[in-house]
């Protein structure tokens, strides 16, 4: 729990407590990111449930908009928000490598990239954009594969933990900072869409959590799976369905104990 003093707002809020954007807003619905009452109480979505895979490498989890690090000879996970591709460009869900890294990047926007600022601005952008301030990377760019996406910094402090970019994973400057120092090449990444995580902790409790779903990604088999197993999970206890019924209508991201 955060309690807001005078000059808080969300955007710094989140960079201070290193949490994705739309997580706080989702946890904290009742409240108005830009006019936040002082001495009030803000959930800060710190706790999470580990996606259901393979515990290796880099995982991306889309609809929760976090990337995992689980380090590869210690029982440990790193998190980290990320900024994923918005709506009509979206971050393809893939299985990959780190395939190159690169400090100082130079940014060169593709053709489509032309085309759409063509045809919203009237102008072309610059063919390149060298290392500095202006960069849209930022400081450090790791490659998927071959492929044109990356994961980087970014220039702009808005838009990690939101859909913003234009398919490409963006980091905070800090976090792609350690990932690049820390992470080698040839380091595993799958890109996965799990909106639903759950758990049973010691055999006893239940634990769900639930994303806002993409609205653009292909249900893939591996989802259809995932509704068949929330149902098994849950199972046929009327007070487990009537506590989920409101996070399933309404999804804001949080551990929910299912409670007899």
């Amino acid at each position: 729990m955060h309690t807001v003093v005078k000059g808080d707002y969300f955007q710094q809020l989140a960079e201070q407590y290193n949490v994705g954007f739309l997580a706080l807003l989702a946890a904290n619905p009742k409240h108005d990111p830009f006019l936040l009452k002082i001495g009030s109480q803000l959930v800060i979505p710190n706790e999470m449930l580990l996606p259901f895979i393979t515990r290796k490498g880099i995982v991306i989890n889309l609809p929760e908009l976090r990337l995992y690090y689980f380090l590869p000879k210690e029982n440990k996970v790193h998190v980290f928000p990320v900024g994923i591709g918005r709506q009509g460009l979206s971050t393809p869900l893939t299985s990959t490598t780190i395939g190159e890294k690169r400090k100082d990047p130079i940014w060169r926007p593709t053709k489509e990239m032309q085309d759409r600022h063509f045809a919203q601005y009237g102008k072309y952008l610059a063919k390149e954009v060298p290392a500095g301030p202006n960069n849209p990377f930022g400081k450090y760019a790791l490659r998927l594969g071959t492929s044109e996406y990356l994961i980087h910094g970014s220039n702009k402090r808005f838009g990690i933990g939101m859909r913003a970019s234009s398919g490409c994973i963006r980091m905070y400057d800090d976090d792609i900072k350690w990932l690049f120092d820390n992470v080698p090449l040839e380091t595993k990444v799958r890109v996965i869409n799990q909106p639903v995580k759950m758990s049973y902790e010691n055999g006893e409790k239940q634990l769900i959590e639930i994303h806002q779903p993409l609205s653009e990604l292909e249900v893939s088999k591996g989802n259809v799976i995932l509704t068949q197993a929330m149902q098994r999970f849950v199972g046929t206890k009327r007070e487990y369905w009537q506590q989920l019924l409101p996070v399933i209508e309404k999804p804001h991201g949080l551990v929910v104990e299912l409670i007899k």
